[in-house]
């Protein structure tokens, strides 16, 4: 089959487009084959071609979303058939362990994730628990495979942070960083749908419209302004409740300088650098809560699913790549100028 694979880490030139052998596992009981149509690019995928502490198994196939049509089934498999249109959760984990049996799928001692872990997504074929499968559910217009791969890791992502971890309110204010990118607007439209003031950053002035245009108060250019002294203005000085990061060193500073008494910062990237520092003095003074968040659980996953079917949370869709383009696709994922998802389609 074809894949977008990296045979060693390194820049984007080691992706290659190859012909790879399809997964020749039997299907467990619980696993399900699904043919993909389409898989949508992460910030992920650029940390695995330049190389995260994993040690991968070359010819190593990226991507983390996708969607596709299910091919073949396990014994045991109930919840889905052939022929169904389906999504994927791209978190994987044993389903056995102490975490996994309270809930916590995230926290599984041996959760791997597509494309990062595991082979990935920018294929013809995967093999997935059957848990990590959800049909695409029905709505007006119907929606298709670009947007049903570009739903889960953003959207699953957004809500554990903004919902789960947060915990954020209706009357809230909210920061968001990086407006553009598919975690900050889903986290921009969660917070919406919380009845949250959301208060969103970019560097670009054409997103920031966007982002007014699907609901943000305020918005803020982080390249002309300082957003920690914009939050305290129009917040009369009291800061934010929550600010959603996914950036990391380059903004940090900032996120501190914005988070309100009592304030909590949520993070679940490091973009722009791991590496960050703070005043514990000021952390014990104030009351914050700084809280990591990875993907989400079963019961999220299925709860955002649900508002996919309810007409809430339809991805936002950037640009879509032919297969054999999906190189361009990287490049553009690289260089920030995605307004939403990238989506490689896979097949017609």
């Amino acid at each position: 089959m074809r894949a977008w694979v990296i045979r060693a880490t390194g820049s984007l030139d080691q992706v290659q487009l190859a012909d790879v052998s399809e997964p020749a596992v039997p299907l467990g009981p619980r696993e399900v084959r699904v043919a993909i149509r389409a898989a949508a690019l992460n910030h992920l995928d650029l940390f695995v071609v330049r190389g995260l502490p994993h040690g991968h198994t070359f010819p190593h196939i990226l991507g983390a979303d996708g969607a596709g049509v299910v091919a073949a089934v396990g014994t045991e498999v109930r919840s889905v058939r052939l022929g169904d249109r389906v999504m994927l959760n791209p978190g994987i984990s044993d389903y056995t362990c102490e975490y996994c049996r309270a809930g916590e799928h995230s926290l599984c001692v041996n959760y791997r994730m597509l494309g990062e872990h595991l082979p990935g997504t920018l294929c013809e074929s995967v093999i997935v628990p059957e848990q990590n499968v959800a049909i695409i559910p029905t709505v007006t217009p119907p929606l298709n495979w670009a947007e049903a791969a570009a739903f889960s890791l953003v959207t699953l992502t957004a809500w554990r942070m903004v919902v789960t971890r947060a915990q954020l309110r209706a009357g809230e204010t909210v920061l968001i960083w990086g407006i553009g990118g598919g975690v900050s607007l889903t986290a921009l439209r969660i917070a919406k749908l919380r009845g949250a003031r959301v208060i969103v950053t970019s560097s670009s002035d054409a997103k920031l419209e966007t982002a007014r245009r699907l609901g943000a108060d305020v918005t803020l250019n982080h390249r002309t302004q300082q957003v920690a002294q914009e939050v305290r203005i129009l917040t009369n000085k009291r800061g934010a409740d929550v600010v959603v990061e996914n950036v990391g060193a380059a903004t940090w500073q900032q996120s501190l300088r914005s988070l309100g008494r009592g304030g909590r910062l949520v993070t679940c990237g490091a973009t722009t650098g791991p590496d960050v520092g703070i005043d514990l003095r000021r952390l014990f003074w104030y009351h914050w809560s700084i809280l990591g968040s990875t993907m989400g659980n079963d019961a999220e996953y299925r709860e955002v699913v649900g508002l996919l079917a309810s007409g809430e949370l339809r991805p936002i869709v950037d640009r879509v790549f032919p297969l054999e383009e999906a190189r361009a696709a990287f490049e553009r994922l690289d260089k920030g100028e995605q307004l939403g998802k990238i989506v490689v389609q896979v097949r017609d």
